[in-house]
């Protein structure tokens, strides 16, 4: 078992150099993850930086999952909820790619994965960092699980409606010339 320690003031889960270097690893992708999927979410969609701040986004998490998973692995009876949220946020956010990298009709699909797997990097985040930050060390337990839900879920289904009604839904390879009827089918003459 792994002997926790303090490290400038803050409760780490362990001293060890293996677990220090990836929790270092693991905070510097997680913080990337938090400000590159801001970035991609208040950027216009299918902008350059919405989608080169979404690449970042993704690999960040992907990363943060990763680290998540080595770092529980060295406590699994402490932290193995962490490689569960981390599980839950990297399969989402793949979900939200693929979506995207397949040219699916509609946006649901990217923006509730991509959404769903920000919501879950919060939760992890403030599960095991909560009872230490001001302010939020007030809030019970369960309050951590489920603040960032209840804030996120609103604004993800707030995007999705807006999404839908902002542009009709195209298939893959359509074009919009005047030559295609409203429905999306070549005119017949």
């Amino acid at each position: 078992m792994l002997a926790s320690g303090r490290i400038l003031g803050d409760q780490v889960g362990s001293t060890a150099p293996v677990f220090l270097a990836f929790l270092a690893v693991h905070v510097l992708a997680g913080l990337t993850a938090v400000i590159t999927g801001a970035v991609a979410a208040l950027s216009r969609k299918g902008s350059p930086r919405h989608i080169r701040a979404g690449r970042w986004y993704y690999r960040a998490i992907s990363v943060v999952f990763g680290t998540a998973t080595a770092l529980a692995a060295m406590r699994w009876r402490q932290d193995y909820y962490l490689f569960l949220i981390g599980a839950v946020a990297f399969t989402a956010a793949t979900i939200g790619y693929l979506h995207r990298r397949r040219h699916r009709p509609g946006d649901t699909g990217h923006i509730a994965g991509m959404g769903t797997a920000y919501v879950a990097l919060l939760t992890a985040f403030y599960v095991d960092n909560g009872p230490r930050l001001p302010l939020w060390d007030h809030l019970p337990t369960l309050a951590f699980w489920l603040l960032p839900t209840a804030i996120g879920a609103p604004i993800i289904a707030r995007s999705i409606t807006r999404a839908r009604h902002a542009a009709p839904v195209r298939r893959p390879g359509e074009s919009r010339s005047p030559a295609t009827a409203h429905n999306g089918r070549p005119r017949s003459r």
